[in-house]
């Protein structure tokens, strides 16, 4: 019998690693992150804990050994899509403090409708993949050759949706900033 599979032997079902134990770790930080998010009243407060809850999900991918997935998260969505909501706060003059706005009565509504979302999202993604074997003779699934022939075969329309929703934010924005100020005059 070879090392690796007594190894293999001698790792049970239900064993874990380091790996997974941070990892469950990690991902439980990143929930109570977007929890935070989701649910505080001040504007800032919540782009700086969706910062904590997108940074989770980098060092998620790292765990799963998809760095250039992880990069990429960190360059578009820490970097990026965080810091244009914070310049769109700022250019709106939104509040700094506690804003009165940031809540309309209907939590127990939104809560349903989150909820439902889960179970779907939840539903859907075991469906997908209760079939789906990996192919270990192949690249590895999260390397650049793998993501890059994805992205760019089947994902291209999308990302460059994405890019068009991001440049609209930023221009509506502006003009948001540019009535306030003309109003003011």
């Amino acid at each position: 019998m070879s090392a690796l599979a007594a190894e293999h032997v001698s790792r049970g079902f239900l064993s874990t690693s380091g790996v997974e134990i941070v990892f469950l770790l990690v991902g439980l930080v990143t929930l109570g992150a977007a929890v935070v998010t989701v649910t505080t009243r001040q504007l800032v407060h919540a782009a700086l804990w969706l910062v904590v809850a997108l940074g989770g999900l980098a060092v998620e991918y790292l765990l799963l050994t998809a760095e250039f997935i992880a990069w990429v998260q960190v360059l578009i969505y820490v970097g990026s899509v965080v810091v244009l909501l914070l310049f769109g706060l700022m250019l709106t003059r939104a509040p700094i403090g506690r804003s009165p706005d940031a809540d309309s009565g209907n939590r127990w509504v939104a809560l349903g409708v989150a909820g439902a979302a889960a179970a779907a999202l939840v539903w859907v993604v075991v469906d997908a993949f209760r079939t789906t074997w990996i192919d270990l003779d192949g690249a590895p699934q999260g390397s650049t050759k793998v993501s890059g022939e994805i992205l760019f075969r089947h994902w291209v329309l999308p990302f460059e949706a994405l890019s068009v929703l991001l440049l609209a934010a930023l221009v509506g924005a502006i003009v948001l900033s540019r009535r306030k100020k003309e109003e003011e005059r």
